[in-house]
């Protein structure tokens, strides 16, 4: 082996797992906060556009997590014993395909910022490649982490090392900051291409690297390459698999209660998310200054995958399910100290709402070691060959979509409700989700603030309400829980 090779196998395995994660976080919170902007206030996409964009994106969207991990998982739904493939063909499939959708990811990212063709139809197509890249990646690379590692200590030590790695990727918003000039684009330009670059070469590395060090950590490396002339043709059709796999994941009880929360959880972060400037405006106004709004929304991306360390520390103690129930009363707490509180507390107010989105987020951040659970209890309870993760994760994402379309829709309801303003039919020129208060006299502003702060608070405390009582009927924890890692490392062995 060269020094090279050697050198790339001395990578600690979770270590280059972790490191993906960086390569995809340095330009995605770049895209979550620009990519509207620049359409809008730069290339002046009209609103029909924007509206009928939204709607492909949204179908779109939905369709390709679950489209994505039944491509890649079909095969390991036979009943069939002897066509069976082992974990590390698997393994290095997942890893083949983050190869090479890696750098078409960063690619695409990249199409966003330089104006190639009408408005609406780059929205649309930037959009739906971006997203697609995207999702190929999260499958994989969350299916990972299912395949990897069945112990909850080898698989929140992964879930860890992607917290750093993300935590470093997230310094690109702070530094986004800087060059984001909507009057010339110039320097963002060049700050996404080098983004673009370090992403791309990241990508076709790590994987490498990852590959390698994967293949020197199982017995019989070179043996994985027979697996590739195995015939798909299977005894089943793909139709009937799909039905099968439906009837099974229906009977699974422990994935319906999760993605009941899952799908509650999704809403509750993206209302945060599209809210947030809101919140800032109303809530807080002049009490803060803008570079103190900027830092908070920068420091919300960068805080939960920081608090994430912890509450993984956390999950190796006490378990998963522990630490999220944990997490659903402090947001009711925190929540309902604010409503007794009330909206004239600044610096407390501006403390929740970072809060809020802090431990929100966070709590997304641990639902992987969730889906990985489940993944073991699908294997264990189906007597499957293989463990079927990226379609686990698919399954799982598609069911939680509808939150994040309902967070938008909901909450601009419950502003026109609280406050008498709706955003579709505001007369202003900058018509937004932020009312103007010149046309406001002192009452009708005190009452808008009282209703954004009704709004701020009630959809938390319904939500952890909802939350608790849906996660106490989850039982996939505890006794139940090792009993099924037990039989599931009783056929496998965990790489980590």
């Amino acid at each position: 082996m060269s020094s090279q090779q050697s050198m790339m196998c001395s990578v600690p395995l979770d270590i280059a797992y972790g490191s993906l994660s960086l390569f995809t976080t340095i330009v995605h919170n770049v895209f979550l906060l620009y990519h509207v902007d620049i359409f809008v206030s730069v290339y002046k996409i009209d609103k029909a556009s924007f509206w009928i964009g939204e709607i492909i994106f949204l179908v779109w969207n939905s369709i390709n997590d679950p489209m994505f991990g039944w491509i890649s998982d079909r095969h390991y739904l036979s009943a069939s014993k002897r066509k069976d493939c082992s974990t590390s063909y698997i393994v290095l499939q997942r890893l083949e395909a983050l190869q090479w959708t890696g750098p078409f990811f960063a690619v695409s990212f990249m199409a966003f910022w330089v104006q190639w063709a009408f408005p609406g139809l780059q929205f649309v197509i930037c959009l739906c490649l971006y997203d697609g890249f995207l999702t190929m990646i999260d499958l994989h690379h969350s299916a990972l982490l299912a395949d990897l590692a069945i112990s909850a200590e080898a698989r929140t030590r992964l879930n860890s090392k992607s917290s750093w790695f993300s935590i470093l990727g997230s310094g690109s918003v702070f530094l986004s900051y800087a060059v984001w000039n909507k009057d010339n684009l110039h320097t963002f330009r060049i700050f996404c291409a080098v983004l673009t670059l370090l992403s791309l070469v990241g990508f076709l590395i790590m994987t490498r690297v990852l590959k390698q060090v994967f293949q020197q950590s199982v017995d019989q490396p070179s043996n994985n390459s027979d697996n590739l002339s195995l015939s798909w043709s299977e005894d089943e059709s793909d139709q009937r698999k799909l039905k099968n796999f439906v009837r099974e994941l229906n009977k699974q009880t422990n994935f319906k209660w999760f993605a009941v929360m899952n799908l509650i959880q999704v809403f509750h972060c993206h209302f945060n998310s599209n809210f947030f400037p809101l919140f800032l405006e109303n809530l807080l106004g002049s009490a803060i200054s803008p570079g103190f709004g900027s830092f908070l929304i920068g420091i919300s991306f960068v805080a939960p995958h920081i608090n994430n360390l912890y509450f993984l520390s956390l999950c190796r103690t006490y378990g998963v399910y522990f630490v999220i129930r944990i997490l659903f009363c402090v947001k009711l707490v925190l929540s309902v100290a604010m409503l007794l509180a009330g909206p004239n507390y600044v610096w407390m107010l501006c403390l929740f709402i970072a809060s809020n989105r802090v431990f929100t987020e966070g709590t997304c951040k641990l639902l992987n070691l969730v889906i990985s659970d489940l993944v073991d209890e699908d294997y264990v309870l189906h007597h499957r060959n293989q463990a079927v993760s990226a379609l686990m994760f698919g399954t799982a994402a598609l069911l939680s979509k509808p939150g994040q379309t309902l967070a938008p829709l909901v909450g601009t309801w419950l502003l026109a409700q609280q406050t008498g303003h709706d955003i579709f039919q505001t007369g202003h020129e900058l018509g937004s989700i932020k009312s103007n208060h010149q046309f406001m006299d002192s009452i009708s502003a005190s009452d808008y603030r009282q209703g954004c702060f009704n709004l701020l608070i009630y959809i938390p405390i319904v939500c952890a309400l909802l939350q608790l009582a849906v996660w106490t009927q989850f039982n996939l924890h505890g006794k139940r829980l090792r009993s099924v890692k037990a039989l599931r490392s009783g056929s496998l062995h965990a790489h980590v």
